[in-house]
């Protein structure tokens, strides 16, 4: 990982901080997700506090912090998704996965995720598995699906 990190801040010279975003998008198009160490490794290319790099990468919504799961799941909390039960959905697989929003199981094969917004309202409420829209969700269709997914990771083990 870090000879790969490296690769990506040859690609900025300059060592500017205006190079800070497009570096950070860089590393986690490449590996998913930001690293402590690659945050550190950032730090001292820029001539940044770690600090400084975390607090710029949190404040973005795009960055994530933990590696994806093979299954990534992802809540929509938006108005009408709320206003039609998505609370409880992600209470629902919170409970079943054993992780909050924003973790990742310890066998990496479920990630957990919360968006703002996913621009299916009328599909509300909507959870989206690995760029796969599931419209109308429930308690028990929840837990069908996760059942589904483990089910179907058995069977290709």
């Amino acid at each position: 990982m870090k000879h790969d990190i490296t690769d990506i801040l040859r690609k900025y010279p300059s060592r500017s901080r205006e190079d800070l975003i497009p570096i950070l998008q860089d590393i986690q198009q490449k590996f998913g997700w930001l690293s402590k160490e690659a945050i550190s490794q950032v730090g001292k290319y820029l001539g940044l506090p770690s600090a400084k790099v975390y607090g710029v990468a949190t404040f973005y919504n795009q960055f994530r912090f933990y590696p994806k799961g093979r299954y990534h799941i992802q809540v929509c909390r938006g108005t009408a998704c709320h206003v039609l039960g998505s609370a409880n959905l992600l209470n629902d697989l919170q409970n079943i996965l054993k992780i909050k929003a924003g973790e990742t199981t310890k066998n990496r094969l479920f990630s957990l995720e919360v968006v703002a917004c996913l621009g299916a309202c009328g599909l509300a409420p909507v959870v989206v598995v690995n760029d796969q829209f599931y419209s109308k969700m429930d308690s028990t269709k929840i837990k069908v699906l996760v059942n589904s997914l483990k089910k179907q990771e058995v069977s290709v083990n």
